[in-house]
């Protein structure tokens, strides 16, 4: 059974490190437990949780920067934060639901994984865009420091944002700083009905390109309507465009969109309550929270080929699927077999992407590249960067195979 070490202190961290840096014993990092079970297995005797480094170190809402220890639980994060009317605007997913997984979710997790929601690819960019410093421990057990609370332009390597979607095999993430914003007062969702999958992607590229901040666009096709809002989402299938902001700037927004959508196909509009429930179920991934291995793919794509490359898969496996970030992310789940190497070989043909397996039974993820398999060059250049912040490998033992920049 691997040991769970949770160290009170960044100095106990340290310590645990470098000794095990000294016997080259491989360890694992975490934060709450959350990601369980996700990419390739590591052999590690010990896993090393941030868990007991909670707490906020400092907040002033009027700068807009919080800072908090690794290991502060998300929920206690975000609480403080609505207290001030604020929030975190890439909207970190909670992925208990498909991993299966009864953790906690942190603060150092969600930057270590670069964690993001559907607002990610329209206003908020990733996590890592919002991580302005932070400390970790590295592979030696040296405790570095990286940025600040300010953005600054600089030169050189921005160690922070290297941090963030390393999972865990760069350093061990002992705090953080980030930038928050006010959030939105108001919020409303438009659904047009009945699409093909086809005609919904074309839709969401033509909504997104009008002057109407759209900050969330999902196709949810008939296999998992379901799924979201207990089952009462009108027609066969549903594509969703959510808007956000002043209550009086979304009322017109929403009437503007409505006019050039209704040609399209029947409308129904939900109001703030049942958006925020619709959004917080398509970010995470509700119809695939069905508590099976069945292997999930989170595919990140060019959002015109997204059906494309859905349609193509169809032709060879049992495959279920619904898009968000406007097509640009794809999840899949597998009735059957990964299919990874074919799901890649249609990603290259439509248009280039990553395909990142979430979850499978633990003989599959042996076996099967949970990451897409890096370019000869940046494979080296990771290859470098690990070199020096973990020359023993010990946080990623034997090949590693990741996508750091698998936002």
């Amino acid at each position: 059974m691997t040991e769970l070490l949770t160290p009170a202190s960044e100095a106990e961290a340290a310590d645990i490190i470098a000794g095990h840096a000294a016997s080259g014993t491989p360890l694992a990092l975490c934060g709450g437990n959350t990601r369980t079970g996700f990419g390739n297995p590591v052999a590690a005797a010990a896993r090393l949780s941030s868990s007991a480094l909670s707490g906020i170190v400092a907040y002033q809402p009027g700068e807009m920067v919080m800072t908090a220890k690794a290991g502060t639980p998300l929920a206690e994060i975000e609480a403080a934060l609505a207290e001030n009317g604020q929030f975190l605007a890439f909207e970190p997913m909670d992925h208990r639901g498909i991993m299966g997984t009864e953790g906690t979710p942190t603060i150092g997790g969600v930057f270590a994984a670069n964690v993001s929601g559907p607002r990610r690819f329209a206003l908020a960019g990733a996590a890592r865009d919002h991580l302005l410093g932070s400390r970790f421990v590295n592979g030696r057990g040296e405790v570095i420091r990286a940025g600040g609370r300010v953005m600054k332009n600089v030169t050189g390597l921005d160690l922070s944002r290297l941090m963030a979607g390393s999972h865990g095999t760069l350093g061990f993430l002992t705090e953080v700083t980030f930038k928050v914003l006010p959030a939105p007062k108001a919020a409303a969702t438009l659904i047009v009905s009945d699409l093909t999958e086809e005609d919904a992607v074309k839709l969401m590229a033509a909504a997104m390109a009008l002057p109407l901040e759209v900050s969330g666009a999902a196709h949810l096709p008939y296999s998992v309507r379901a799924a979201f809002l207990g089952g009462a989402l009108a027609g066969d299938a549903a594509t969703c465009f959510r808007l956000e902001g002043l209550a009086e700037s979304v009322s017109a927004r929403l009437e503007k969109l409505s006019a050039y959508a209704g040609p399209f196909g029947p409308l129904t509009r939900l109001g703030d309550d049942e958006t925020k429930v619709l959004w917080r179920e398509i970010r995470d991934v509700a119809p695939y929270r069905d508590g099976t291995l069945r292997p999930l793919w989170r595919v990140s794509a060019t959002p015109s080929e997204a059906a494309h490359i859905v349609g193509a898969m169809r032709l060879e496996a049992a495959v279920d699927a619904f898009y968000d970030w406007q097509g640009g992310l794809i999840w899949m789940r597998m009735d059957g077999a990964p299919e990874a190497e074919s799901l890649r070989e249609k990603l290259m043909k439509h248009g280039g992407g990553h395909a990142t397996l979430m979850r499978a039974a633990p003989e599959v993820r042996a076996l099967v590249p949970a990451f897409e398999p890096e370019d000869p060059a940046v494979a080296a250049l990771s290859a470098r960067i690990r070199q020096k912040l973990d020359p023993a490998g010990i946080f990623s033992p034997g090949k590693m195979q990741r996508q750091e920049n698998a936002a």
